[in-house]
């Protein structure tokens, strides 16, 4: 087991000093993961990589750390938790700019979702396709979320699930398909 596994069971088993040691072990891979998102917002986005970890952090339960079953399980969380604070931000943005109007985002695009510059519309929408496909497939949602979001690789992302390359390959074609298909449909409506 890995260090992160061994501290978020000590935290299962209420160990309260265990969340004080989480922390310190995946700051770095979460700020990794946030610098590597940011890098790619909006310059409109003033948020920190290090803003985005801490909010995150916090999102997370903070010094009262939830029950975590793996590592899989935490970065799989964090990273929701960042996707959530920059899709807000997101709105609050566009609402300022934009009046609230929404775009559509096309399919050809999702592979650009962390390359969207200053699409918060377009952000938006994907995100809302994104949340139907995960009411249909959570897990291959949770793959969408860590490559996007994370800006996980296919194997990075493959290793947070615990999952095989194969499987994290054929769960991405499979993936990238139905987005295309809700996207046409949410275009029809």
């Amino acid at each position: 087991m890995s260090d992160v596994t061994l501290i978020l069971k000590k935290i299962e088993q209420g160990d309260a000093r265990a969340a004080d040691e989480l922390l310190p072990l995946v700051y770095q891979e979460l700020r990794k993961l946030a610098a590597s998102k940011m890098s790619r917002e909006s310059a409109a986005q003033t948020l920190q990589p290090t803003a985005l970890v801490h909010e995150a952090w916090l999102r997370l339960g903070g010094e009262a750390q939830p029950n975590w079953q793996n590592r899989a399980h935490f970065f799989g969380a964090a990273a929701e938790a960042m996707r959530r604070i920059l899709i807000d931000r997101a709105r609050k943005r566009r609402a300022r700019r934009h009046g609230g109007g929404q775009i559509r985002a096309d399919a050809d695009e999702i592979d650009r979702v962390a390359d969207v510059k200053q699409n918060d519309d377009e952000l938006l929408a994907v995100h809302e396709v994104l949340d139907q496909f995960a009411a249909e497939e959570p897990r291959k949602a949770e793959l969408v979320k860590l490559r996007f979001f994370a800006d996980l690789t296919l194997q990075e992302a493959a290793a947070a699930m615990n999952i095989p390359e194969g499987t994290a390959k054929r769960w991405w074609t499979i993936s990238r398909a139905r987005l295309y298909q809700l996207c046409q449909e949410q275009k029809k409506e």
